[in-house]
């Protein structure tokens, strides 16, 4: 049956081309392909850079980009599959360039000593072991002892005494740094609660270690 000349005809996302940038939209695609259309060279710079302006109210986060300026230029590009005659203000962005994949980011494939401390504990470690011995030196391993007796606390029992700590510190540093003798953690509060990450605990009556992306199942 053939539609009538007052019939209006739909179209759907699935029988139009697929954007290759959705975050701009088929406006900004539309607004790109009528570039291609103005025949003066210098007009078609100044709506480029019109339309660049649009592409900026339409994705605002690429301000947190280093270079978001050439960022917009080259999506610009990129919409018009790379064939658009215009003075870009940067340097033409190739497909090659786009198809490229980055590179990998290498893992740390050194096993943690202790988990329960963390990878960086042996960071701060190393920057301990090269620093003078002085009392800034021992004021930092005193801040690290407390920091580990407080991990030591979330993930393994409600007390544990300072010399384990000391310990562990000798040994996750291999021998290099070794607890100067008279040095005292501060005592724990006998109301202190440790949680771990994402878990929820209280304290007073009141949670405290609450993650709001975690969803507890209502009691009935």
């Amino acid at each position: 049956m053939e539609a009538s000349e007052n019939t209006i005809k739909l179209y759907y996302n699935t029988e139009v081309e697929k954007l290759g940038m959705p975050e701009y939209g088929r406006n900004v695609l539309k607004m790109v392909e009528q570039l291609r259309d103005i025949p003066d060279k210098e007009k078609r710079t100044q709506q480029a850079t019109a339309v660049v302006k649009v592409m900026e109210s339409l994705n605002p986060q690429v301000h947190q980009q280093e270079n978001w300026r050439q960022k917009l230029w080259d999506h610009l590009f990129m919409i018009a599959g790379y064939d658009l005659d215009v003075d870009s203000p940067f340097p033409k962005p190739l497909p090659e360039t786009a198809a490229s994949k980055p590179d990998p980011i290498p893992l740390n494939t050194v096993p943690i000593k202790a988990r329960h401390y963390g990878r960086n504990i042996e960071n701060i470690m190393n920057l301990i072991a090269e620093q003078e011995d002085g009392e800034v030196k021992t004021a930092m391993i005193r801040s690290l002892a407390i920091y580990m007796r407080q991990q030591y606390l979330i993930w393994n029992k409600d007390t544990v005494a300072d010399e384990t700590i000391f310990q562990d510190i000798h040994r996750l540093s291999g021998g290099r740094i070794t607890v100067p003798e008279g040095v005292q953690l501060s005592r724990i509060s006998s109301d202190a609660q440790f949680s771990r990450p994402g878990m929820l605990g209280f304290q007073n009556g009141k949670k405290y270690g609450y993650n709001k992306n975690f969803k507890g199942k209502k009691r009935k």
